[in-house]
């Protein structure tokens, strides 16, 4: 298979995009990668590799760049070049850290969305305490949802689960005030009558306070509740982080003491860090588009191309648009 990558996206590009994109290509050997970005700034990073091709774009999408205005004015840019090569077929997935508002309108006026699913949704996998992680959507593709659109986010949440991390009739749970069957507002009631009747485990109300201890394998919610929950987790990881660095570091005594316990101290950070899932997927798409985070590493590309990669592998954007048009032929 075939897999795109942006090699200028991102504020680590492209030294730890190539590094990524080079640990990918020892572990898997049925993959070929196309790396799109400016040669002269790739070329002092690469190795010649039978299944790596290097495509010289000269444009760039900034972080600054107002998302839809970019992808259409900046034809040329390593993200749009990728996408393309996505919707002509020359490619299977695509890969980037760079913008995320402009790869979402990437995905969605480039690559398309496939016509059962009304919105893309974006969906990273979460960490748990259990080290087992949830998939969660919508996390910042749609500001405002309706319950239909939670439906079919459930659904596509629940294949993905199900094929790429290979969860047996994955749990799917919708976040809410509370456990209730009538709790929250109008959307949250609405979408809990429609999610009863949906070709999912459906579960119920989970609370976000339940969210790291595991409580729903797939948890369904509007992309501006999911968004502000994504970020409150990563605030809430670095702040403790802070505080333990800096009580670790108050006196002689402290140091020593986190000389003991460093090694279980960078374990519990490897297990809060979603990096270590992969991407966040774009759901409802035709084929797989997978956001890196903005700050990756070497590792969390490598990642991100393993799932994308396992994505083509189970054909699950084709199990979604076939598990959603039988949904809706049924309405």
């Amino acid at each position: 298979m075939k897999i795109s990558i942006d090699a200028m996206g991102g504020d680590n590009a492209p030294h730890e995009i190539v590094k990524g994109v080079y640990e990918a290509l020892q572990a898997f050997d049925d993959i070929n990668i196309q790396l799109y970005g400016d040669e002269g700034k790739l070329t002092p990073l690469i190795t010649a590799h039978e299944r790596l091709t290097v495509i010289h774009t000269d444009e760039v999408i900034e972080g600054t760049d107002e998302p839809v205005r970019a992808v259409r004015r900046k034809k040329n840019s390593s993200m749009v070049r990728m996408a393309e090569s996505v919707k002509t077929g020359e490619a299977d997935a695509c890969v980037s850290a760079g913008n995320t508002g402009a790869l979402m309108a990437a995905g969605l006026f480039v690559v398309g969305r496939i016509d059962q699913a009304d919105r893309p949704a974006l969906a990273p996998t979460l960490p748990t305490l259990d080290g087992k992680g949830f998939v969660m959507l919508d996390l910042g593709a749609n500001s405002d949802a309706k319950p239909e659109h939670l439906q079919q986010f459930a659904v596509m949440g629940s294949v993905y689960a199900e094929k790429v991390r290979g969860i047996e009739n994955p749990r799917v749970g919708l976040l809410n005030i509370g456990t209730e069957d009538n709790k929250g507002n109008e959307l949250t009631k609405e979408a809990f009558s429609l999610l009863k009747e949906a070709p999912i485990n459906f579960i119920g109300n989970v609370e976000s306070r339940d969210l790291l201890t595991g409580a729903a394998d797939v948890v369904v919610t509007d992309g501006f509740t999911g968004n502000m929950v994504l970020k409150t987790i990563e605030g809430t990881a670095s702040g403790i982080f802070t505080m333990l660095k800096q009580a670790f570091t108050a006196s002689t005594k402290a140091k020593i003491s986190s000389l003991l316990v460093k090694d279980e101290l960078r374990g519990l950070k490897q297990k809060l860090d979603y990096t270590e899932y992969g991407g966040a997927g774009l759901f409802g798409l035709k084929a797989p588009v997978i956001k890196a985070h903005g700050s990756s590493n070497a590792n969390a590309i490598f990642h991100a191309i393993r799932q994308a990669r396992t994505m083509v592998e189970y054909d699950v954007c084709g199990i979604i648009q076939s598990t959603l048009r039988k949904e809706s032929s049924n309405d």
